[in-house]
């Protein structure tokens, strides 16, 4: 039981210094969307680890990664952290509690996109309500700032809602698909790793079983 433990928590630990490391390194501007809006792929470990290990650990695993970018990196006031945790936490959570209901490709394709759209109506409501507005305060501009900028790149936007609608829910619907697309090529070949130990004791208990039918 403790050498399962320490299993799971190395498997999260490594997870986690992906994501930090992918968050930390890559971060892609597009040119649709306004300079403040850059996709990372750091998501893609927490949810295969929220698929393999369970929900919880992928939760773990977007809070660890948060956790170190902030103290190694943050030019946000840990803003950007706070967001990147709660609306990757959403997709994983959501992607990963339905995938573990029953773990076909099917639920795991019905749980992503459960997933991406639950974490774009929550980044359109954190971003109005708390982030934007957060942002303005932080860094002592104008969320008509925010709004011009956006601006430039859709001329639908002529305020914070437009922002909201025409920005923020069409960058986490494409930023949820990228994800997802890349962890349904991945993971048939990672998850054999990460369940490794579980596939040792089964064919233990298996051997277990034929020596004592013999």
């Amino acid at each position: 039981m403790q050498n399962k433990k320490l299993s799971r928590l190395v498997k999260i630990s490594l997870l986690s210094v992906m994501a930090f490391l992918l968050m930390y390194f890559i971060e892609i501007p597009i040119p649709i969307f306004p300079g403040f809006l850059k996709l990372d792929i750091s998501d893609l470990p927490a949810l295969i680890g929220g698929f393999a290990l369970g929900p919880v650990s992928g939760i773990v695993i977007e809070f660890i990664k948060n956790l170190l970018h902030g103290i190694l990196k943050s030019n946000t006031m840990w803003i950007g952290e706070i967001a990147n945790f709660s609306i990757g936490a959403v997709l994983v959570g959501v992607s990963a509690c339905i995938y573990n209901i029953r773990k076909t490709r099917m639920t795991a394709l019905i749980g992503m996109i459960a997933g991406v759209i639950a974490m774009s109506v929550v980044a359109a409501t954190l971003n109005f309500y708390i982030l934007i507005p957060a942002y303005s305060k932080a860094f002592n501009a104008p969320i008509e700032a925010f709004v011009s900028m956006a601006s430039k790149f859709n001329s639908n936007i002529v305020d914070l809602k437009t922002l909201i609608i025409w920005s923020i829910i069409p960058f986490n619907l494409f930023k949820g698909a990228i994800v997802s697309t890349v962890t349904m090529l991945l993971y048939k070949s990672v998850s054999p790793i990460l369940h490794k130990e579980q596939m040792v004791t089964a064919k233990g208990k298996s051997t277990i079983k034929a020596f004592s039918k013999k």
